[in-house]
């Protein structure tokens, strides 16, 4: 996962294009992306090259049970509820 607070907007647009071929827009500014270690260093790389002082970022390795636990709200697919069917005997 990774997150960003830019303070300029170009610089936003810039890092947004950057980040949207690496994986997919959750919000404005986070993004959830799949990549190897060597795919992470090279983002990593990439993004502090294009970021200043005043701007964040952070990136938040998973793993594959962690990213199961991760819990969406005020969407629509996080209201989904799973129904289950119940046999009294």
């Amino acid at each position: 996962m990774i997150c960003y607070d830019i303070t300029e907007p170009k610089r936003w647009r810039v890092v947004y294009k950057k980040l949207h071929g690496y994986g997919r827009r959750l919000q404005y500014s986070i993004f959830r992306c799949r990549l190897t270690v060597r795919q992470m260093e090279r983002l990593h790389w990439e993004l502090e090259a294009m970021l200043t002082s005043e701007d964040r970022l952070f990136i938040i390795r998973l793993c594959d049970g962690c990213e199961r636990h991760v819990a969406t709200h005020n969407r629509p697919e996080a209201w989904q509820v799973e129904t289950r069917s119940f046999e009294i005997v």
